[in-house]
């Protein structure tokens, strides 16, 4: 039975009557059915990714309506992790899919440009454009930088015959990437990040094979587009509420996928929250900057002191335990290196008192803002959970969130013997 009339509460008489007078679908059965159907073909890391491929393929319907569009980059340390497999699955489902590998900047800003509509991009094999040679592909880069906003454009120069001309392409359009290790940060903070696994022994999948799963793809792709052309115009003006502790960039990410959910309905609005403060929690425990790393280290050697002599810091940074502070490029960190790694977050040397003693050094106050700016508060032991019961074929039992740290702890995915998932 269809997942919406399992929840119907009336008659089957009254749902088959129900039905023929909404040909379109509700949205939170549209997107309980694409939800399910990435789930045949991609063994995704967690639910919340899966959650948040579902909401990003119906945002590429919705186009017109966001201010920004997010990029959704599957990545992955090894090959044979499913990244590719996850484009594939999507591209019949998406409006006007451009599959792209190894692809010119000039082929790309065309079809962005293209006078019959919007492209959704969908580029494998990214790290062949942003490895190590990544200074080659600006171009391509900037593309992909410039896009993320509506109505941006890209300048070009065209020559013909014996005049150059100057031209602007559109650039906005919707990114998918796949590829091997990591992508720039100026397009990893634009992109909602799934970390794809070889899948484990435990974990099945169905083959995936494009020519016999087409007819049920353009089912879902119709419905989509029904739905879309329906609430688009409503979904416009609509600014979603975002979890706590989401703002700035990350909130730019979400903002369109969270109002995708909020229009849709049932537990939708709930469970991208949930996937959202997941997604932008794991991203924030990513590899930091050596900056950053510095900051954080500094915050734990201080501890409560008011101030620490530069001698005492570096002594304690050295005695941190696989800290990279004994052995940068061959050398210790000294005091000219501490000076100038912490010089570009406005913290300067000075002169402190110690005791009786006066001495060069650091202190908390002016490294209390440096703190504040760049780093997570310190986690918050105190943990609220409220569950509640449901029979959405997509998520139950969902948890509201305070913030990000407590969203990290307190998330654990499974399914239930009635194929039902629980956050």
């Amino acid at each position: 039975m269809h997942a919406e009339a399992e929840t119907y509460s009336g008659s089957m008489d009254d749902y088959a009557e129900h039905k023929a007078n909404s040909p379109i679908d509700p949205g939170h059965v549209i997107l309980d059915d694409v939800h399910a159907y990435l789930g045949r073909f991609v063994a995704y890391p967690s639910l919340h990714s899966q959650i948040a491929h579902a909401l990003w393929i119906m945002h590429t319907h919705l186009m017109p309506a966001w201010d920004t569009t997010p990029r959704i980059a599957f990545l992955s340390a090894e090959p044979g992790s499913g990244k590719s497999r996850a484009l594939e699955v999507m591209e019949p489902l998406v409006p006007r899919p451009v599959e792209a590998v190894n692809v010119s900047p000039a082929y790309l800003f065309r079809k962005v440009g293209d006078e019959q509509g919007t492209p959704t991009i969908l580029l494998d094999e990214v790290d062949t454009v942003f490895g190590p040679k990544a200074r080659e592909n600006e171009e391509l880069r900037g593309l992909l930088n410039a896009g993320y906003r509506k109505h941006s454009s890209a300048g070009r120069c065209v020559v013909r015959g014996k005049e150059v001309f100057t031209e602007e392409l559109p650039a906005y359009c919707a990114v998918a990437l796949a590829g091997l290790g990591d992508l720039p940060d100026t397009i990893l903070t634009r992109s909602v990040i799934v970390r794809m696994r070889r899948r484990a022994p435990s974990e099945h999948i169905e083959p995936y094979r494009r020519r016999t799963m087409l007819p049920t793809a353009e089912n879902l792709y119709a419905r989509m587009a029904a739905w879309a052309e329906l609430i688009v115009d409503t979904i416009t003006d609509e600014w979603p509420e975002m979890p706590e502790g989401i703002r700035d960039r990350d909130a730019d990410v979400w903002e369109s996928l969270l109002a995708v959910a909020d229009a849709a309905g049932g537990k939708w609005p709930e469970a991208a929250r949930v996937a959202a403060v997941s997604h932008v929690t794991e991203a924030k425990g990513s590899t930091p900057s050596l900056g950053v790393l510095l900051l954080a280290d500094l915050r734990q050697v201080f501890g409560e002191l008011t101030g620490m002599s530069t001698s005492e810091i570096l002594r304690s940074l050295h005695e941190i335990h696989d800290s990279p502070w004994n052995d940068l490029k061959g050398k210790p960190l000294d005091d000219r290196g501490l000076s100038r790694r912490l010089k570009p977050y406005g913290v300067t040397r000075t002169t402190i008192r110690i005791g009786e003693t006066t001495v060069k050094g650091y202190r908390r106050e002016d490294l209390w803002d440096a703190w504040e700016r760049y780093l997570s508060p310190p986690p918050n032991t105190s943990v609220t959970k409220e569950t509640s019961e449901t029979q959405s074929p997509v998520v139950t039992g969902v948890t509201h969130v305070t913030d990000l740290q407590q969203a990290k702890r307190d998330h654990v995915t499974h399914e239930s013997d009635n194929g039902v998932v629980a956050i």
